[in-house]
């Protein structure tokens, strides 16, 4: 049996320990086979390798969020402990990418889903096309998300253009930042499925988790860091290459579009387009296409997609013949 020593230092123990000693009490009931002891300012940590790491993570996270909120509630301990569990306790399951904070497994649900998870093991830049409702966003953030508590990459960083807030026509970064934000709800709704309301709120306030318009990546090297491109279509050709020259050392790209939903000026070129056209030949780059087969919304949203795509094709037809 192994032993860890943790010495607390500049923190009021009972805001940290809570009551009695109750918040180290509960985690210890989390760790039956492993023996916490709390002593004045020390924890003393007894038990195999795996589970003394684990409970270390879960005290250094109740550690930075002392240190940022100045008290550690029993929610906070339950909270922490199930992150950890879910995110460790079945690793070894098949297609399990995260758990989800209230206990469901987030997997890959189709074929083309699947080839996306494996595309994203393969290459360390993924672009992944399709309609909206096919899965290709919330898989990429879970990709994300796992990547974060695997420790693999040290941020987070989702991004998308701002065409609708007028990205090119001079806001100021504020401005920019609050029209777009409601443009970004499916991320954010992906996110707390996935990661726990305080951990999710430490993690945007400290940088670890940024989300922000694709006009604040200028002049940045994005170094060990799990990067998405989200509507990557209404990027420019400038935009996306201005972006793809941010990938550092230790970095993973996924780029999210569908070619058919394009908010650019008619006589804009679309840079996710051009890009597809430009990398196609390049090794170490995925391409991955998920279609109305991917669809895991309502039963109904597979026809609506089917029969605008069929519409189009016939447009597309009829113009092409006059």
């Amino acid at each position: 049996m192994l032993e860890k020593v943790i010495t607390l230092e500049n923190i009021s123990l009972v805001d940290f320990l809570g009551i009695q000693n109750q918040n180290i009490k509960e985690i210890a009931s989390a760790f039956p086979e492993s023996k916490i002891i709390s002593r004045g300012n020390e924890i003393r940590i007894q038990g195999t390798a795996p589970q003394i790491l684990k409970i270390n993570d879960i005290l250094n996270s109740l550690l930075n969020h002392y240190n940022k909120y100045g008290k550690v509630t029993h929610e906070n301990v339950v909270s922490y402990i199930n992150d950890e569990q879910h995110s460790t306790a079945h690793s070894g399951a098949d297609d399990v990418l995260v758990f989800g904070t209230r206990g469901f497994k987030i997997t890959p649900k189709t074929k083309n889903q699947k080839d996306l998870v494996k595309a994203v093991e393969k290459n360390d830049l993924v672009f992944a096309i399709g309609p909206a409702g096919t899965g290709k966003t919330y898989i990429s953030v879970a990709l994300a998300v796992r990547a974060l508590k695997n420790k693999d990459v040290k941020k987070i960083i989702i991004t998308r253009p701002a065409v609708e807030a007028g990205e090119n026509l001079g806001f100021l970064p504020g401005d920019l930042t609050e029209k777009i934000d409601p443009y970004l709800r499916p991320i954010y709704d992906a996110l707390n499925d996935m990661i726990p309301s305080e951990k999710l709120r430490y993690y945007r306030e400290n940088g670890v988790i940024e989300i922000a318009p694709l006009a604040y990546m200028r002049g940045r090297t994005l170094n060990n860091a799990y990067i998405l491109l989200d509507e990557a279509q209404n990027t420019t050709p400038m935009q996306i290459k201005m972006f793809l020259t941010r990938m550092g050392p230790e970095s993973k790209v996924i780029i999210t579009g569908d070619r058919s939903q394009i908010d650019l000026p008619r006589n804009q070129k679309s840079g996710l387009v051009e890009a597809l056209h430009v990398l196609r030949d390049i090794k170490g780059i995925g391409f991955v296409t998920l279609d109305e087969k991917d669809v895991v919304r309502h039963k109904l949203v597979k026809d609506i997609v089917r029969a605008y795509n069929s519409h189009q094709d016939n447009q597309n037809d009829g113009g092409s013949k006059g």
